[in-house]
């Protein structure tokens, strides 16, 4: 009868070589890399049990940091830094109105929804809410171009 050692040996190998045919965001890889921890670790003669709460331990916390430094970042705001943009429509007190952004047009609200935003006037985006651009008159915040 083999030895959980070369048991886990195998089931690493196994699982790490799994990676290179079915990619799956280095899971498989984390589990076996897991598995060949854990049968170094099991030649200190762990019951069973202890090896398989190891390995389980070990290998949501490969998957974990894989996740934390492998994926790219996500930008926060899929909006670029000071963006303008100019009124199609009046955007009135707490409504939506329609401004022209990269040459399309945008459904728009005030930042501030007291204030009203004639139409043709620049102004900028501050954030973008699903398919609605939040936006500011240039006049308000101070900038000139």
């Amino acid at each position: 009868m083999p030895t959980f050692t070369l048991i886990w040996l195998i089931g690493g190998a196994v699982l790490c070589l799994t990676e290179l045919f079915l990619p799956s965001a280095f899971v498989a890889f984390m589990l076996g890399i897991s598995a060949l921890i854990v049968a170094l670790i099991s030649q200190l003669g762990l019951p069973l049990w202890l090896q398989v709460v190891a390995w389980l331990s070990l290998s949501t916390a490969l998957i974990s940091l894989s996740r934390r430094f492998l994926q790219p970042q996500r930008r926060k705001s899929k909006i670029r830094d000071a963006v303008v943009a100019e009124t199609l429509t009046e955007i009135p007190p707490g409504q939506a109105g329609r401004v022209l952004y990269e040459g399309n047009s945008w459904r728009a609200k005030c930042d501030d929804e007291k204030i009203a935003v004639p139409p043709h006037q620049r102004v900028y985006v501050v954030r973008r809410e699903g398919t609605t651009l939040i936006v500011m008159p240039e006049n308000l915040l101070g900038f000139s171009h």
